[in-house]
């Protein structure tokens, strides 16, 4: 059964950062796992590609620069500071490519699964 989780801040300058390799440029991540949420303030560098077609459903808020959102069918979206995308698990296979870097915020878990 989840755990309900209490109110609490989160300054995120405290919160440590992962690097994830791209297949050009570099992922930095700062997560908070709660049980079934996961909240991610994310960094791509400059001429970023991500290394994978992901199936997972998020929450996606650009907070600062531009990402260019790929889907394995050919379709682009932009997103830019103040825009937003939301999908669910398994409903697309999308990937995230930067010319100049971007700044994101990302919420995923499990209320995103598909339901049949």
């Amino acid at each position: 059964m989840p755990q309900n989780i209490p109110f609490q801040t989160i300054d995120w300058k405290n919160v440590p950062r992962t690097e994830h390799t791209g297949t050009t440029g570099i992922a930095y991540w700062q997560t908070m796992q709660f049980d079934g949420l996961r909240i991610r303030c994310v960094e791509y560098s400059k001429n970023y590609e991500a290394d994978h077609w992901c199936e997972k459903g998020h929450i996606v808020y650009c907070l600062r620069g531009e990402v260019v959102n790929e889907l394995k069918d050919g379709t682009q979206t932009v997103l830019t500071e103040g825009m937003s995308y939301v999908v669910s698990d398994d409903l697309s296979s999308h990937r995230s490519v930067t010319k100049d870097g971007v700044h994101l915020l990302i919420i995923d878990g499990d209320f995103l699964k598909l339901k049949t």
